[in-house]
């Protein structure tokens, strides 16, 4: 699995109509590649022997192989450029990954990553005629914000499944830094081993929240990811009450992204 690509040089920061004509090319292939999981590729692996934890892990492991083809194919095609550091400590039993959410594929390239992880995904992708049906056969959970989504999440951890959340629970607003809700603190206390932070940037940005995906940036996009430290979430659940921790761990957590933001933005060239 590569995780670097070649670095953006001036000769190719342009191309402007070109990366246009690939990113076009980059949605079509996802949505189709979503229906042919839904009536091609799934229903040949339900054949296949094994029980359900079996064709579970099938599902997740197809998708993830296919989630990493659509970043290679925008890499190759020179929609964008990606580096990450620390992707060994990701895919650990019982390991809830924490991101920031700064553009719409984040999500593909952290599946593309950890091709067994069990992921929270909003609920309305769950409508999504493209993405409805590998979503129920890989299980992910659905973040519909109730109770029975928390317990979900944790007894996920609790079974030794690693599990990626995105605490903002939709993507960052450029310029401002991201609000994290509860839910991530309180799925860590209720069932993660450890949680992995994973600071992500994106430059310029790209794909941020109500932005059409034909507004593309005068210059290449350059995705970095960063595995950080791991945290352990029962530092924080003996500190007092549930809601009391999760509330410490969710600051915690807020504070530390924003402040290792601030620092890649201070270091970058």
């Amino acid at each position: 699995m590569d995780l670097a690509t070649q670095p953006v040089t001036e000769k190719n920061r342009d191309a402007y109509y070109w990366r246009l004509l690939a990113t076009a090319a980059s949605f079509t292939l996802f949505g189709l590649g979503g229906l042919c999981l839904r009536l091609v590729f799934f229903p040949l692996l339900s054949c296949l022997p094994g029980d359900a934890q079996t064709h579970r892990q099938r599902a997740r492991h197809t998708v993830a192989r296919l989630f990493w083809f659509f970043v290679r194919f925008m890499a190759r095609t020179g929609v964008l450029t990606y580096d990450i550091q620390g992707a060994e400590n990701l895919g650990r039993p019982g390991q809830i990954i924490v991101a920031n959410h700064p553009s719409l594929i984040d999500v593909v390239f952290l599946i593309g990553l950890v091709r067994h992880a069990n992921c929270v995904v909003k609920q309305s992708l769950w409508k999504n005629p493209f993405t409805r049906g590998p979503l129920r056969r890989t299980e992910y959970i659905s973040n519909d914000g109730s109770m029975d989504m928390l317990d979900d999440a944790a007894d996920a951890l609790k079974s030794g499944q690693t599990l990626i959340i995105f605490p903002e629970g939709t993507r960052t607003v450029p310029g401002k830094p991201p609000a994290f809700h509860r839910g991530a603190a309180a799925i860590a206390l209720r069932g993660a081993k450890i949680l992995t932070p994973v600071i992500i940037k994106v430059s310029p940005t790209t794909l941020t929240k109500a932005e059409p995906w034909y507004r593309i940036p005068k210059r290449r996009v350059h995705f970095s990811f960063r595995v950080g430290a791991d945290i352990d979430p029962q530092t924080f659940a003996v500190q007092g009450p549930a809601p009391q921790a999760s509330r410490k761990l969710n600051d915690y957590l807020h504070h530390y992204f924003i402040k290792e933001l601030a620092e890649d933005e201070r270091t970058a060239p």
